[in-house]
């Protein structure tokens, strides 16, 4: 994909070679999965604020916590087979229809499974979401989360294919979707908002992948090599790792919305909601950045330590000059949804801001040991920053309110990013960045591996 403003990122007659053309790939393709967050986040923002004018707070609470299970749900039932796709689909050569078709039909039973216990177990497991424990309520809700289960992974196909121009459209057909089903719904007093994600998610999943399976992947097997590359397939060791590396940062970041409802109320919760929401935007150009960066690194192995430093460089400077906008603009952005979220939100919307600076070493970190496939690493980082920040935020909520949770999350971040940075070592390939250009193209690096 080629656009006028990849021109901006050219430095002189060395950017020319074939070695530049890889790092502005890194960037643009980081690029335009921010800009697809950027669009989806401020559709999601002007959704959120429909919502808190056509709902009063109890209900915008309620619904926000079942979207959150939902999300939870269809993110154990995807089997983090999502980063799967990144990574290897780049490789997959001939293969590649298989592969994906393997991974929705695990990820669509799996998320059928999970998301039926769940129901049955409202009582137990969240009194406070009773409105799902339905017949009717409940069956949609199951059907949501397998739908969202390929929502996601859908994702990591079209990046690792390189078209995050698809993705853009994608979850904007999705956003702009929500917004009309939440007014058409708007009758539906108690699970309109529920409602509108479910039939927004579903035809979204629709079109996609008449599009992949359609054009997409058929045009990737034809041009692609017969023989697909030696570790284009992921082991069992790589998907279980993954998995649980996953289902930490699942647990930590959907389970806090829960959380708040059974322990503070439903207002407090929906003041939180929209404070999280915004204040998290932060953390998906980190995300993206990551995921550039696996899907590069798929491609060229060798300049994997380049584009660490990079990534570092660039995501860092980008950040810095985001949260300082949030942190002033935090009151006036949360007023958007009503004065109670300005008075009660801002300084979670600051706490969790400020979060997202170390959060650039933790997120290339994790994703630089992705592409190398050390995935004890990435489960050692990301267990210890779930726990951590899930800890904290339990024993300071009820001391600080909602806040507790902002505070929870910077404390955890800054201390595992220094760590890192201490022992970057650990994670960036030993090499000078001037001798990647010697190492032939496509030759792995020799670096170790936690699991086959």
């Amino acid at each position: 994909m080629r656009s006028p403003a990849r021109g901006w990122l050219r430095r002189g007659p060395a950017e020319r070679a074939g070695r530049s053309q890889a790092v502005e790939q890194v960037l643009w393709n980081g690029h335009v999965l921010t800009l697809n967050s950027l669009l989806t986040s401020a559709l999601g923002a002007g959704y959120w604020a429909l919502a808190a004018h056509l709902y009063n707070p109890s209900v915008v609470g309620l619904n926000y916590s079942a979207v959150a299970a939902m999300m939870l749900l269809a993110g154990l039932g995807q089997l983090n087979l999502t980063n799967v796709m990144i990574r290897f689909v780049p490789r997959a050569g001939s293969r590649v229809r298989r592969i994906v078709a393997k991974a929705y039909l695990a990820a669509f039973c799996t998320s059928v499974v999970l998301g039926t216990v769940f129901v049955l177990l409202i009582p137990t497991v969240s009194s406070g979401l009773m409105f799902l424990h339905t017949p009717l309520v409940g069956s949609g809700f199951v059907l949501a989360v397998a739908a969202y289960s390929i929502f996601v992974l859908e994702d990591g196909v079209l990046t690792g294919i390189r078209h995050p121009d698809w993705v853009v459209l994608e979850n904007l057909a999705f956003a702009v979707l929500k917004i009309a089903f939440l007014a058409a719904l708007a009758f539906l007093a108690t699970n309109g908002i529920l409602w509108s994600w479910a039939f927004s998610v579903a035809i979204t999943v629709l079109l996609t992948n008449i599009y992949l399976f359609g054009r997409a992947l058929p045009r990737r097997e034809r041009t692609a090599p017969r023989e697909p590359a030696a570790d284009s397939g992921p082991t069992g060791g790589y998907i279980a790792a993954d998995g649980i590396a996953a289902l930490c940062w699942l647990a930590a970041t959907s389970i806090l919305p829960i959380m708040v409802v059974n322990r503070l109320g439903a207002d407090e919760a929906a003041f939180f909601s929209l404070a999280w929401l915004v204040a998290f935007l932060l953390y998906q150009l980190n995300t993206n950045m990551g995921a550039s960066l696996i899907v590069e690194s798929a491609n060229e192995p060798a300049r994997l330590a380049r584009h660490c430093r990079l990534v570092l460089r660039h995501t860092g400077a980008l950040m810095a000059v985001a949260v300082a906008v949030l942190c002033v603009t935090a009151p006036f952005i949360l007023r958007i949804f009503g004065s109670e979220y300005a008075e009660h939100g801002t300084g979670l919307l600051r706490l969790v801001a400020l979060s997202a600076l170390p959060n650039v070493v933790v997120a290339t970190a994790v994703s630089a040991c992705r592409a190398r496939r050390r995935m004890r690493l990435v489960v050692g980082i990301l267990a210890t920053v779930c726990t951590l920040a899930t800890v904290l935020s339990y024993v300071l909520l009820p001391v600080m309110g909602i806040a507790g949770v902002g505070t929870g999350w910077l404390i955890a971040q800054t201390v595992v990013a220094v760590g890192l940075l201490l022992g970057r070592r650990s994670w960036i390939p030993p090499q000078e960045e001037g001798t990647d250009a010697a190492r032939p193209p496509g030759r792995p690096e020799a670096c170790p591996r936690d699991n086959p």
